[in-house]
């Protein structure tokens, strides 16, 4: 088996999370700034084998696109022309910046270390996409949002 990439796309910074080989634990990868991701992902793909990407898909409380999704088509077309052989799919990301948030409170990391490491937030919330994405295939439901 390959493993699972999944990517918290931004305009200024990505984060990123994988599962390890057996597809079973999701973690946490890394923050990348959005310039640099391309070069990333060409050197970690020829590292290691990825089945599949998933792509954090932005969607408003009504279910439709959030306006960033311009940014995020080009991004996944150039994912596929650069990796042919790997899928490539949008999962749903509503709400993981705020479920990112809430863990890394309830992790106990302090006000002043959350308000340094922005990117800390988009690499949980790669993985909550990516736990989301686990518990959809693996037909144990989906993890709940708030509302």
């Amino acid at each position: 088996m390959a493993r699972i990439l999944a990517i918290d796309y931004g305009r200024k910074r990505c984060g990123l999370a994988v599962t390890d080989v057996l597809q079973i634990t999701p973690g946490g990868l890394a923050t990348v700034r959005t310039h640099e991701l391309v070069a990333y992902l060409q050197s970690y793909l020829s590292r290691e084998a990825v089945e599949r990407i998933l792509v954090g898909h932005p969607r408003q409380m009504n279910h439709q696109e959030s306006e960033s999704m311009t940014y995020i088509r080009l991004f996944v077309a150039q994912l596929e022309k650069l990796f042919p052989s790997v899928a490539i799919e949008l999962v749903d990301e509503r709400f993981t910046s705020t479920l990112a948030q809430r863990t890394i409170r309830e992790a106990g990391i302090g006000k002043i270390r959350r308000q340094a490491d922005k990117g800390l937030v988009d690499e949980i919330s790669a993985v909550i996409i990516l736990q989301s994405y686990l518990a959809s295939r693996d037909g144990l439901g989906t993890i709940h949002l708030p509302d």
